[in-house]
């Protein structure tokens, strides 16, 4: 549970970002935003064997795997020449946060891996003209960014994979540097292209060489909580509660994060001072936000932080019309921890049944993917099924690789994509242009929304996208709520 682990978490996180970060630090990496980032991971030792590597292949008719995953319905699509000459294998490393204190998605990491793999079952023709079977290979990351790096190292060095694949905020980093250091294609998405980009020191100037993805933009988010914010009657004062690591800081920042674009729409900022990870006593922060009277609150905070800080919220008496935070409220068990008294919160949305998209790899409709992960997993579908889109573009470029042996060509392969994924399109083939969906070179952003949390009637909880400024493609499904108070 949240509060129970909460101090393991809060221990995982310092050890990402450090216990603090120096303003040299900071401004080393401006621009950077959203979801957490480790910033740790150096290259030595990376190449070592670390052993534990999960692989799942797919072979023509024959399926095997060490990965204990539930199994799909998935019919592959894939086409297949009769009598195509066969292939050498190709293997797919992918780096997750299984375990520790990120591991809220673990389920659905291993559910989506499956799912591509019961879709190649048959191999994947690629643009060689030959029959690939496909291997996945999962290693855990441990929500550690050190540990990222050092089984990235091992996939490319020792596991020889010809690809990799990596969402999430600490993970994301070291994995795409070992990428650039060793010369192996990378497909990432999860977290923000800022994030992505900035963070392993890609420049517009100097962009990545083998590390491409489909993140959303930070603007995104920000001008969707803006519009939610806007349909409340509210004073227009925000409470922003920002941590003190790379995370928050980059939400924080004065010219490329959240607060010139509060100040271009109207709104007035309160901002205390930055708190510590795993920090037990809010009372200074609440206390001004309560002498402000803001009436709309918004945090970067991990679950465990969440948990403490909104029960002390409403123990002192501070009840703010709206909510909001964009690291925790990603998964409906954050919502189970805290009972009822989250009913109403808003977070980010980068995918829901409601996407009017499919699955690329078997047809599936979102309400199709978001029923079969219910009746294989047991619980409710989750927001992050939408990095399952990463398998679908990785299928995509290889059936579009004309020589496999060459991570070059799967470069080419990568920069030629055209196609629409579950969380919207992703066209490479666009021109860069700050402002556009594809910002920089190694970018294409998806659809970005922000949802409110309501009581569910099959499940407890269930979002629903209340502003779409960040995702034009999906319709709006309701309008923001304000919080209601017992």
């Amino acid at each position: 549970m949240v509060d129970r682990d909460r101090s393991t978490e809060a221990g995982e996180e310092a050890s990402q970002v450090g216990k603090t970060v120096s303003r040299r630090d900071f401004l080393k990496i401006a621009g950077i935003a959203g979801a957490t980032i480790g910033i740790g991971g150096g290259l030595g030792g990376l190449v070592a064997a670390c052993g534990g590597t999960a692989t799942t292949t797919t072979t023509a008719g024959a399926t095997s795997s060490s990965v204990t995953t539930p199994t799909t319905a998935a019919a592959s699509t894939t086409t297949v020449s009769a009598g195509a000459q066969a292939g050498r294998e190709v293997k797919l490393g992918f780096v997750s946060e299984q375990t520790g204190s990120l591991a809220s998605n673990a389920v659905s990491d291993k559910w989506f891996m499956n799912r591509a793999q019961q879709a190649v079952k048959d191999g994947v023709l690629c643009g060689d003209g030959k029959l690939h079977p496909v291997s996945f290979l999962l290693q855990n990351s441990q929500s550690d960014s050190n540990r990222a790096a050092q089984v990235a190292g091992d996939l490319i060095s020792n596991s020889k994979a010809d690809m990799m694949l990596v969402s999430g905020g600490v993970s994301v980093t070291p994995v795409v540097n070992q990428c650039e250091a060793l010369g192996a294609p990378c497909l990432a998405n999860g977290i923000p292209w800022q994030t992505f980009f900035f963070g392993g020191g890609a420049t517009a100037d100097k962009p990545y060489k083998w590390s491409y993805a489909h993140c959303f933009g930070l603007e995104q988010g920000v001008m969707s909580y803006i519009d939610a914010w806007s349909q409340l009657s509210t004073n227009k004062i925000v409470g922003l509660l920002w941590s003190n690591d790379v995370t928050g800081l980059a939400w924080a920042n004065e010219k490329t994060g959240m607060p010139p674009a509060l100040k271009a729409a109207g709104f007035t900022m309160v901002t205390p001072s930055l708190y510590q990870l795993g920090a037990e006593d809010y009372t200074e922060q609440i206390g001004e936000f309560k002498k402000a009277g803001c009436e709309i609150q918004f945090g970067i905070a991990t679950p465990g932080d969440l948990s403490v800080f909104w029960k002390q919220c409403l123990q002192q008496g501070y009840n703010p019309k709206s909510m909001g935070c964009a690291k925790a409220l990603q998964n409906d068990a954050d919502l189970v921890s805290l009972g009822d008294i989250s009913l109403g919160m808003i977070g980010s949305m980068g995918w829901s049944p409601e996407f009017p998209f499919k699955d690329s790899l078997t047809g599936a409709t979102a309400q199709e993917l978001a029923g079969q992960y219910e009746a294989d997993v047991g619980t409710q579908w989750q927001l992050a099924i939408q990095q399952y889109s990463k398998f679908e573009w990785a299928i995509d470029v290889l059936k579009r690789t004309t020589n496999v042996d060459s991570p070059d060509s799967i470069v080419q392969a990568i920069l030629g994509t055209k196609m629409t994924t579950i969380i919207g399109p992703l066209d490479y083939t666009a021109p860069v242009k700050l402002g556009t969906d594809r910002p920089v070179l190694n970018n294409y952003r998806p659809q970005y929304g922000v949802a409110q949390w309501r009581k569910g009637t099959k499940y407890p909880y269930t979002p629903y996208l209340v502003s779409n400024k960040g995702a034009p493609l999906v319709p709006v499904q309701t309008k923001i709520e304000a919080m209601v108070y017992s």
